[in-house]
């Protein structure tokens, strides 16, 4: 039995964020995907710790939090953001490994759209090599300018 996705491919893209030079989905929106509570995958994470290096899923630093936050309310002014603790980010393969600890149908399915969306997404970065290209720029203004600030504001 194929069941069908919650979120079509489309929808998916548009959760995908680039953090860290790395293209991820955040916990809550991956959870949302495979039909479970954002708690429940990471607890599911935890419990599997060993399948997660930090190639496959890391935890939004302060700066990371504050910076998503500041997007997602500009682009949604009733947004309720009271988060207790920054997000994890998954990598397309910890997205899929989260599928394999999951178990369920559902996010053994769901994996294949999320891998899809992936997919795409790298295929038209590839096909637009001059936004990829300006986009990196863009990253390493941004890394340099929040050194800059962290450097200024030590801590």
């Amino acid at each position: 039995m194929v069941l069908e996705p919650t979120v079509p491919i489309e929808g998916i893209e548009n959760h995908i964020l680039l953090i860290r030079g790395h293209k991820v989905l955040l916990d809550a929106d991956l959870a949302a995907l495979y039909g479970v509570e954002a708690r429940a995958l990471n607890e599911a994470v935890k419990r599997n710790a060993q399948r997660f290096p930090p190639d496959f899923m890391f935890q939004l630093s302060a700066r990371e939090l504050e910076n998503w936050r500041s997007q997602f309310v500009m682009s949604n002014p009733g947004a309720k953001m009271g988060l207790r603790r920054a997000p994890f980010a998954f990598t397309e393969h910890g997205a899929l490994m989260a599928a394999t600890v999951l178990n369920s149908p559902r996010a053994v399915e769901t994996s294949l759209y999320v891998v899809r969306a992936f997919a795409r997404l790298r295929q038209f970065l590839a096909s637009h090599k001059d936004l990829t290209r300006r986009l990196e720029e863009h990253e390493k203004k941004l890394g340099l300018h929040d050194q800059a600030i962290a450097a200024s504001h030590p801590q």
